[in-house]
């Protein structure tokens, strides 16, 4: 039976980098949303695994075994054609990749092929999270994900074309034992009450990640920049930036400006939930 999905882009609101285990993996506390844009997955069973990928971020993911698509079909045991419209930039700190994944394990765990939380892990720290898909506090390796009762919130997400290696952001932390978060996430009535208390919080990786890529400091000026913005901050670890506003026809003019500025930046207003 052929079988379609979507695949949400994952924002980080918060990253904390708490930690850091004997085996090298790096323990976080952050808390996560989704958007409504995303990647499409179309998944036909067959004789053998396949990828073909079309979109407008098409170009340079990989076919063969070193998708992590690939990788999550295999292991749960599944084997066909995958088509994957890829509409999130990758390497962008977005978890495009995780999320296409962990599509494709929820997709097939639906069709009775489930995978177990020790393999979901081992494709990456962000598939337990991206398999939840909703507003969750991540926490550990990525092995405790809770969820969390957030407002709807109105976002741009904006990525400048930088691709930012994660190994050299974690590398280039000056320190990993920072505090986490507070143990308590309160309720928040609007997204204005969610910002004011985002702005306490950090991603730990945005410093580093902007040292290697000058440009996420340009985006996030120009984002602060733009009317009724609530909170800009970078994603994961970048480039792409996101800003909360207050409703989703500020978000929608506040990348009208950015789009005006710099049409060669990937702009996309949406909801985060």
């Amino acid at each position: 039976m052929t079988a379609e999905a979507f695949a949400p882009a994952k924002i980080n609101l918060t990253l904390h980098v708490t930690g850091q285990r004997a085996d090298g993996y790096h323990l976080l506390d952050s808390l996560v949303v989704f958007a409504d844009v995303g990647d499409r997955l179309r998944l036909t069973p067959g004789d053998q695994i396949l990828i073909d990928v079309s979109g407008e971020f098409a170009e340079g993911v990989p076919t063969d075994d070193r998708n992590l698509i690939w990788q999550a079909a295999e292991g749960a045991g599944w084997y066909g054609r995958v088509q994957l419209d890829k509409v999130l930039p990758h390497g962008a700190g977005i978890g495009g990749g995780s999320s296409d994944a962990a599509t494709v394990l929820k997709t097939l765990a639906a069709q009775d092929l489930p995978t177990p939380k020790e393999f979901q892990l081992s494709l990456g720290a962000d598939i337990p999270v991206c398999m939840a898909a909703q507003a969750s506090r991540m926490q550990g390796i990525g092995d405790h994900v809770t969820p969390v009762k957030l407002p709807k919130l109105p976002a741009l997400l904006v990525n400048p074309g930088a691709h930012v290696p994660t190994g050299a952001v974690f590398s280039a932390l000056a320190q990993r034992d920072n505090p986490p978060m507070p143990s308590h996430i309160p309720d928040f009535a609007t997204p204005q009450e969610c910002a004011a208390w985002l702005a306490g919080q950090r991603n730990d990786m945005q410093g580093p990640a902007a040292g290697i890529a000058p440009l996420v400091d340009q985006v996030l000026a120009e984002l602060n920049c733009t009317g009724n913005i609530l909170l800009a901050r970078m994603s994961g670890s970048g480039a792409t930036c996101f800003a909360l506003y207050p409703t989703m026809k500020a978000a929608h003019h506040a990348a009208y400006e950015i789009e005006t500025a710099h049409s060669d930046w990937w702009c996309v207003a949406t909801e985060l939930s």
